[in-house]
């Protein structure tokens, strides 16, 4: 049995589950719209640089989670995950997921996005196990702060060694699939890495290492 992981944002989904969160907010009047969006849409393009400084982008993001009760954001997460989300799940991205289950891989997706938006969506894809940036709680409440590492570049391989550390499970035969030069630390980890739909980055760098490359548009 073999770890089969996936990057979930714009490798699974054909967009990025976090800066559609943005866009729900906005759109729905819960954030400034003006403020939010440009902030947003500053912090995207960090992502795609590779300069995201991952602290301020997370106490961006959880600042709506600290000033809004469970009840409400649980509401508007059901309402995100059918207006956003569902709509871009990649029928393929679904197919390679079903080959790896056949084959009795043990699945795993590993995102930089939060844990609370991805484990609905690690649910809807059927697969059972999820990294995701933690944020931190305290009584039943977000505090909007982060809870431990940042599962983004480097911080995927050390979260990645603490989850195998508690599991029967090693990296042999292992292969992730990413579409992000962000992933490069862990792709490089892998037994199989491939590069789907890959950025520039990523697909000169996996050109140049040999890697697979696979579109799943």
């Amino acid at each position: 049995m073999a770890l089969a992981i996936f990057d979930l944002d714009n490798t699974l989904l054909a967009g990025d589950s976090d800066y559609l969160w943005g866009r729900y907010l906005c759109e729905n009047n819960i954030v400034d719209e003006k403020a939010y969006r440009a902030s947003n849409d500053h912090f995207l393009q960090e992502y795609i640089n590779g300069s995201l400084d991952i602290y301020a982008f997370l106490e961006f993001v959880f600042t709506p989670y600290a000033n809004h009760s469970m009840s409400e954001l649980e509401a508007w997460r059901a309402a995100y995950l059918e207006g956003k989300i569902k709509p871009i799940i990649l029928p393929a991205g679904i197919e390679l997921i079903e080959m790896h289950r056949a084959k009795g891989d043990t699945l795993l997706i590993i995102t930089a996005t939060n844990s609370f938006l991805t484990q609905p969506i690690a649910e809807l894809l059927g697969i059972e196990h999820l990294i995701g940036t933690d944020p931190e709680m305290i009584d039943g409440a977000f505090t909007g702060k982060v809870s431990g590492t940042p599962s983004f570049q480097r911080g995927k391989v050390e979260r990645l060694k603490m989850w195998l550390n508690h599991r029967d499970e090693t990296m042999e035969n292992s292969t992730f699939y990413s579409d992000s030069h962000n992933d490069i630390p862990l792709l490089e980890l892998v037994d199989t890495p491939v590069a789907v739909d890959p950025d520039e980055k990523l697909e000169a760098f996996a050109k140049e290492k040999g890697w697979k490359i696979l579109s799943l548009r």
